[in-house]
């Protein structure tokens, strides 16, 4: 059989094999078409996810009936002027959207643009053109597009229920309003909108965080910080979330090349290497941000959907996400987020409230919290008490008589002197107590404050080592009588195949015959009384979960960790009043102190408040 020519029409269903993969790929092609058009109001229908009909309306600048019948034909474009495909300013670009929508559908197109008397409307169905015509129309363009892959039924088999594939349009729709707050977008299946974003104005940071927090949530939006960072003429912007608040996936992570929602790798992987001092490795934090460069230094032609980029200097962007990053993290110094205190809280709830249907569970909180239209403000689920039992519950409650002092009084120590009795100058406050030799329970002006001994210093201890480290070493601590330690024959070669590294760390060891190595210093803040064996073995552990392509300075921060731990206050260890104030006012000028490495926190800060809610003492 000869080789011939494929007649046009087959060639757009091709094309719209690659571009349209669902009806959320087809919106999103339409959506950045009215972005581009300058629209600053955007408004999508999707009956049966897209599939029956799928709208798109803005009120950008429109086209006349010559654009219009431009627009329908492939690779009619008005969005590389001067024919360079590496000088790509706009979201669209190839022209091939709208033909290959119409070479599988029934689309008609209405739009008017600001010198027009009347709108003009045409028809595609199935890839043949009818129109342009007269029709009354709004400055701005309406797309409709119905019967998706009617013209192409076996793609129709490939499409999940009307639900998922309206979900798909959601999550996409969401994904473009992120990087353009200053627009409206509304979304509705033809019955109800499900989902409203009003534009926001003002500054550039404020009006990115509002639109974030409607998107991503409030949690987000209260437990964030901002990334604005520049460098080789490449501005990274946006927010991040506290290590502490996390997911077990990456599904709240967003990245956005010149105004275009793209996913990378490499992306991924510099947000990893920027947690990695913070976060476990199956744990992941909620971002969205947004890099800006010149067009030529990023190709956005390499993947059909444009959901890939390639960035000429891969490295340097990569080095900015982590450095950015790790800065603005550093910025947010000992603070955990408050979602910590919510789940405590939610923890401490009665067990009525846990065996309540979930939706009477909500409706009391909303009542709580908001009041009703009946004057009700506050919900309680238990009965006031009765007159009597009120006097009875005073007189259980009354000091007891004999006493010159509270009983508080006399155990006083004399640290408390040296600190505001309320804590109010201190973020962290004033340790009162400890509680299992575990947890140091402290006041500040209007919160009670919960700390892991254990773990909070095993991060101030990891953040010392790191600083020795970057300045002038890790000074060491030579054994009086050097340490043997037995390993598997494995971890001993591995551990003496990197005794160059540990011993930059402060841990010096030697290989002492078959599986068995010899420790001769250590790091000397880890004090005198290490369990020196079980450090080895945790350092030894370490190595095995280290990757041998990692640079050197990851796979020593990874060692570290394992230092830190046994450098720290174990837990059933008691403490003074001095030492634990000591260790919380450390805590406060120490950068990441309010998580573990693992992303945990160190403490919870329960406002009063909060608490006294919790007695229903609120009014």
């Amino acid at each position: 059989m000869g080789i011939r020519l494929l007649p046009q029409t087959l060639i757009n269903q091709i094309a719209a094999g690659e571009v349209v993969e669902r009806p959320a790929s087809a919106m999103k092609e339409l959506v950045e078409n009215a972005i581009d058009a300058g629209a600053t109001r955007i408004d999508v229908v999707m009956k049966e996810g897209g599939r029956v009909l799928l709208s798109v309306s803005d009120n950008g600048s429109g086209m006349d009936a010559d654009e219009l019948e431009l627009a329908v034909q492939r690779h009619a474009t008005s969005k590389i002027p001067d024919e360079d495909l590496f000088n790509i300013a706009t979201l669209g670009f190839r022209g091939e959207a709208l033909p290959s929508i119409g070479s599988v559908a029934r689309m008609s197109i209405t739009s008017r643009n600001k010198d027009s008397e009347n709108g003009w409307c045409i028809r595609v169905e199935g890839g043949e053109v009818d129109g342009p015509e007269p029709a009354a129309h709004a400055q701005g363009t309406r797309v409709e597009v119905r019967d998706l892959f009617f013209a192409t039924p076996a793609r129709l088999k490939f499409l999940k229920a009307p639900r998922t594939e309206l979900n798909h349009g959601i999550d996409m729709l969401k994904r473009l309003a992120m990087c353009h707050p200053e627009i409206a977008f509304t979304l509705s299946d033809g019955v109800r909108t499900l989902l409203n974003l009003p534009s926001s104005q003002g500054e550039l940071f404020a009006a990115m965080l509002d639109r974030l927090r409607a998107i991503m949530g409030r949690e987000f939006g209260n437990n964030s910080v901002v990334i604005d960072a520049e460098r080789d003429n490449v501005r990274l912007t946006g927010h991040v979330s506290l290590p502490t608040l996390n997911r077990g996936n990456n599904a709240l992570q967003f990245f956005f090349v010149n105004g275009r929602p793209v996913k990378d790798k490499q992306l991924y992987g510099a947000v990893r290497g920027a947690y990695r001092d913070f976060l476990a490795h199956d744990r992941h934090p909620l971002l969205a941000l947004f890099i800006e460069l010149p067009p030529r230094a990023v190709d956005v032609n390499v993947h059909p959907a444009k959901a890939e980029v390639r960035f000429r200097d891969a490295q340097g962007v990569r080095g900015l996400i982590v450095s950015a990053l790790r800065q603005a993290l550093n910025g947010a110094g000992h603070l955990a987020s408050s979602t910590v205190a919510e789940d405590a809280l939610a923890a401490m709830q009665a067990p009525y409230m846990r065996e309540m249907d979930p939706a009477t569970v909500e409706m009391a909180r909303a009542i709580t919290s908001k009041g009703t239209s009946s004057g009700f403000s506050h919900y309680n689920p238990m009965p006031p008490p009765s007159e009597g039992l009120r006097e009875a519950a005073a007189q259980f409650q009354a000091p007891l008589s004999g006493l010159d002092a509270p009983l508080q009084a006399n155990r006083r120590e004399s640290s408390d002197a040296d600190y505001d009795i309320t804590g109010e100058q201190y973020p962290l406050g004033v340790a009162r107590a400890q509680l299992h030799e575990t947890y140091i329970v402290a006041q500040s002006g209007d919160a009670i404050i919960m700390v892991d001994q254990h773990a909070a210093h095993e991060r101030l201890v990891y953040e010392r080592i790191k600083k020795d480290l970057e300045a002038t070493g890790v000074k060491r601590q030579g054994l009086l009588i050097p340490e043997v330690v037995e390993l598997d024959m494995v971890d001993a070669d591995r551990l003496v195949a990197r005794a160059t590294e540990l011993e930059e760390l402060g841990l010096v060891i030697e290989n002492f015959g078959s599986g068995t190595v010899v420790v001769r210093e250590i790091p000397a803040m880890l004090g005198a009384k290490v369990d020196i064996q079980g450090l080895v073995k945790d350092v030894a552990d370490s190595l095995t979960e280290v990757d041998e392509a990692m640079s050197l300075r990851d796979r020593l921060m990874d060692v570290c960790g394992s230092m830190a731990c046994h450098g720290s206050i174990r837990a059933g260890r008691r403490l003074t009043l001095d030492e634990m104030n000591a260790l919380l006012r450390e805590m406060e000028i120490t950068p990441h102190s309010g998580q573990c490495k693992h992303g945990r926190p160190t403490y919870v800060e329960l406002k009063l408040k909060d608490i006294e809610r919790l007695f229903g003492r609120s009014g």
